[in-house]
């Protein structure tokens, strides 16, 4: 055998040698390709499924109940009379100036609480309306009912006649707010987004309780406080926690500047409800009271003239004979300190406690009298 043909043999040895392992190689690295793509699928998967929080399925849940409410209001508006003249004026007592009326557009938000179409919103966004429509998520529109408005609480119920049942949303009667807890605000920021989705905004409940200054005759009272960013038109909108369900009605902000710094309120489901309710049966809030007394709110000077310690509270100026405030055994220069448990630094605050009850019902007042607390109960009447 010649050296030459040993060569061969062996070059062709270790040419069979090498191309196997590379053969090999490629079966082990087009193998995992399959695999790394199914991996890269369920990471995908997992990361989507990460992404559908417990706000995200509220949000879900919730939005396509949750409506624009454009409302047609008029207005009487003072202007100068373009056909006024000093004669006109001499002669016949014409005003330099007129009263005129006006339509005026305005928008806010509401939300669906029964399939058969009754709808949430506030006072103050349907209050005095010639003409109320509704804008749901899927562009459907519908011209409103006013069912009924309360100005104290700053609530209203409306109606609307739909020929399918309404998606809609539940109130959490089960449980309290909790400090701290995920609130989402839904609604239609400043009217821009009518027929469509709401705007979402994400924060917690800041506080509960929360009593604000009587405003035109509206009476914040127990107000939850959240960071949720709220706007103008957000007005009548939900207030939901992470399950979905409504824990209050968006209603006011504190702003200078008229937007959002974090400090919004909502009527609490609690007293939501009842109002609803009369509302509901009523068109109404049956406020038609009679106690019989009259009072001024405790000041410095007051507090000095009868030795108390601070000011603060409601001096009983008078009460009438046979009233319910003499049955209860009220007297002049008592001073009113609490209404049920709920302390009273004012008159308005007196006002706004007894507005959260109904003739017939009993009120537990706690008094000061000649330096002692004297419990006291009072009927409330109606004056009809």
């Amino acid at each position: 055998m010649s050296i030459r043909f040993v060569y061969i043999c062996v070059l062709m040895l270790l040419v069979a040698g090498c191309k196997q392992p590379v053969q090999s190689q490629d079966a082990a690295v087009s193998s995992p390709a399959g695999s790394d793509e199914s991996r890269l699928a369920a990471v995908q998967d997992s990361l989507y499924a990460s992404r559908r929080t417990a706000i995200t399925r509220a949000v879900e849940v919730a939005s396509p109940a949750v409506v624009s409410v454009n409302v047609t209001q008029v207005q009487n508006v003072q202007a100068r009379d373009p056909f006024w003249d000093p004669w006109m004026e001499f002669l016949h007592g014409r005003q330099r100036t007129r009263i005129f009326q006006r339509e005026v557009q305005s928008a806010g938000s509401g939300f669906v609480i029964s399939p058969d179409g009754y709808i949430v919103s506030n006072d103050h966004v349907v209050g005095g309306a010639t003409q109320i429509m509704i804008a749901m998520p899927n562009g459907d529109t519908y011209g409103a009912e006013l069912v009924g408005s309360d100005r104290a609480t700053d609530l209203a119920l409306l109606k609307v006649n739909a020929d399918v049942p309404l998606p809609y949303l539940e109130f959490d009667e089960a449980t309290e707010p909790m400090v701290g807890e995920w609130a989402i605000a839904l609604g239609n920021p400043f009217g821009l987004f009518e027929a469509s989705a709401p705007s979402v905004t994400v924060g917690v409940v800041s506080a509960t309780g929360r009593d604000l200054k009587p405003q035109d005759n509206r009476f914040y009272l127990d107000m939850i406080q959240t960071d949720a960013a709220i706007n103008r038109g957000n007005s009548g909108g939900p207030l939901l926690n992470a399950e979905g369900r409504v824990i209050g009605v968006n209603t006011a902000i504190y702003s200078q500047s008229g937007g959002s710094v974090g400090i919004g309120f909502a009527v609490p489901t609690a007293r939501a409800l009842r109002v609803l309710e009369e509302l509901r049966e009523n068109g109404s809030v049956d406020r038609s009271y009679y106690i019989g007394l009259n009072g001024r709110t405790v000041n410095a000077q007051i507090a000095q003239a009868l030795g108390l310690d601070t000011a603060g509270g409601v001096l009983v100026e008078e009460v009438e004979s046979g009233s319910p405030a003499e049955d209860a055994g009220f007297e002049p220069y008592d001073v009113i300190h609490s209404i049920g448990g709920e302390a009273i630094g004012t008159r308005e605050e007196f006002v706004a406690r007894l507005y959260e009850y109904r003739p017939g019902d009993v009120m537990d007042v706690g008094v000061l009298r000649e330096g002692r607390d004297v419990a006291l109960k009072l009927p409330v009447g109606s004056n009809r």
